[in-house]
């Protein structure tokens, strides 16, 4: 019986993953497409609003209802949606310049800066398999990047800052991750975003610093544009796939092992391959496919030995 429900529990945990992952990729796509003609305060205030409504109309009430908001650890959800907010910044920054699958081949340094932060800041013991790992996808992100050359665009940065604070954020979650809901954790974000994408909106949505900027800079600093009927549909659209995902992903954490759960992540570099070739006509060239590779590989198998580390005994020898 107990076999029965952890197998029930492990494709649960799959099946919550595989969606929050689909519904994350089309939001990244549908955010570099509107990159062009608005600022990302607005789209990100616009999408922050759609999102609470929903959150608070369906999904709080259909997972437990309104107590599943209730928190003692302020605090670290503040710490944990600047760090969140900070990541999606960069990252659609990043977006606005560079090729879809690349920005998410690029965003995958997250995974290897987690590891690293967690033998420094937890004291966590790495092995000299999951350091080749750690080493493999430093390179590949080296290669894609292609720093000192040519193809190098210094907007590929964005992508990597906005991996350094997800990797901050995860390491907030698992100190609050055991005494949180899903629902806790999917509110404070969009609460997040609320907030500070508003701010820099006030700050910034006359557009007196805008003007013929790199695309990433005047994504940021374009004035506020009265939306299209179409437009206002897809920001509102965005902002329900925000909430679903993100509800969807602490759902998939919650029901399923870590290390399980972050192996389904990787899902989204073949999923942004493709509506980077459909939408846009991007298609990255071989050493962009080189490098893309080496990440994917890299990051499983540091997945795949976080997952052989945590289940065997502690042993000074294990990893």
């Amino acid at each position: 019986m107990t076999a029965i429900l952890q197998d029930r529990s492990t494709l649960s945990g799959a099946l919550w993953a595989l969606g929050a992952i689909f519904v994350f990729s089309i939001n990244d796509m549908l955010i570099k497409a509107l990159s062009g003609d608005y600022p990302l305060h607005q789209v990100m205030t616009v999408r922050a609003v759609v999102a609470v409504v929903f959150l608070l109309a369906v999904v709080v009430p259909l997972s437990g209802g309104y107590a599943q908001l209730r928190t003692r650890r302020i605090g670290m959800h503040v710490l944990r949606g600047g760090f969140v907010f900070m990541a999606n910044l960069c990252f659609f920054l990043g977006l606005a310049a560079l090729p879809l699958g690349e920005a998410v081949a690029l965003s995958f340094l997250s995974p290897f800066l987690i590891s690293l932060f967690s033998v420094v800041l937890l004291g966590e013991r790495v092995g000299p398999r999951r350091w080749v790992a750690i080493a493999a996808g430093l390179l590949g992100v080296a290669i894609v990047l292609r720093p000192g050359t040519e193809a190098f665009q210094p907007a590929a940065l964005l992508p990597v800052a906005g991996a350094l604070f997800y990797a901050l954020l995860q390491i907030v979650t698992r100190h609050i991750g055991g005494t949180e809901s899903a629902t806790s954790l999917a509110m404070s974000i969009q609460l997040s975003f609320l907030v500070l994408s508003g701010l820099i909106g006030l700050a910034l949505g006359d557009g007196r610093f805008s003007g013929g900027l790199h695309p990433s800079l005047e994504f940021l600093l374009r004035a506020w544009v009265t939306p299209s009927a179409l437009d206002l549909g897809l920001m509102a659209a965005v902002g329900v796939m925000s909430a679903l995902g993100g509800w969807a992903i602490s759902q998939a954490y919650r029901v399923s092992e870590a290390a399980y759960v972050a192996a389904f992540d990787y899902a989204a570099l073949p999923l942004a391959l493709i509506w980077g070739f459909a939408i846009f006509g991007e298609w990255p060239d071989l050493v962009a496919w080189a490098g893309i590779a080496l990440i994917l590989v890299s990051g499983l198998l540091l997945i795949w030995r976080e997952a052989l580390a945590r289940r065997a005994p502690p042993s000074p020898l294990r990893r």
